[in-house]
C-alpha cells in the first residue's frame, strides 16, 4: 500500500526500502516495537515527533532509544522555546496517525532537524506514513527529501 512518503520519494527518484512488519496495537512504543521486530539496531531506528517552537511546528528525528531534547531543538531552528506539539494538531498538519507520522511527504512543510547520530549509519528507518512500515533510507537522502538540517537534539 504506497503512503504519501512513498510516493514522494518515488517521485524525488530517492533510493528506499520498505521494511514491513506486523503491528501490535499494544505496543508502548512504536519505535522500539519496529527495531525488535526488523531486527535492527535502535539506534538506527529513527522516531519522528513534532514540536511547538515560538508558536511554529518543527519536526524532529531522533533515534527511538533517546528522548528528544526539546532546548536542542529550539535552538537548531534558531528558536527559544519548545514544548511537544499535541498529537491532534500533530496528526492534522501532517496527515499522518501518531505512531505512523514520517517526516517525509506531509501534508505541510515543516522545518525539519535530523539527529546527528544519523551520520554514524550508512541507513536509517524512519516511518513509512502508517503503523507497522519503516523506510530504510541513507541520511543525506532523508534530509534532502525532507530539507532538514543536522543537529545535536537526542539526550
Amino acid at each position: 500500500m504506497s503512503t504519501p512518503a512513498i510516493r514522494a520519494l518515488t517521485a524525488a527518484g530517492i533510493p528506499f526500502t520498505e521494511r514491513a512488519y506486523e503491528h501490535d496495537p499494544r505496543a508502548a512504543s512504536f519505535g522500539r516495537e519496529a527495531a525488535d521486530a526488523l531486527g535492527v539496531e535502535p539506534e538506527r531506528v529513527f522516531k519522528t515527533l513534532l514540536a511547538e517552537v515560538d508558536g511554529r511546528l518543527v519536526v524532529g528525528i531522533v533515534p527511538v532509544s533517546t528522548k528528544l531534547d526539546l532546548k536542542a531543538l529550539a535552538a537548531a531552528v534558531g528558536g527559544r522555546k519548545a514544548a511537544m506539539a499535541d498529537p491532534e494538531l500533530a496528526q492534522k498538519r501532517t496527515g499522518y496517525v501518531v505512531g505512523g507520522i514520517s517526516p517525509i511527504g506531509q501534508k505541510n512543510r515543516h522545518d525539519t532537524v535530523l539527529d546527528d547520530s544519523a551520520e554514524l549509519w550508512e541507513t536509517v528507518l524512519v516511518s513509512g506514513g502508517r503503523r507497522g512500515l519503516d523506510l530504510e533510507l541513507a541520511p543525506a537522502d532523508l534530509l534532502t527529501i525532507t530539507g532538514g538540517a543536522l543537529a545535536d537534539i537526542a539526550r
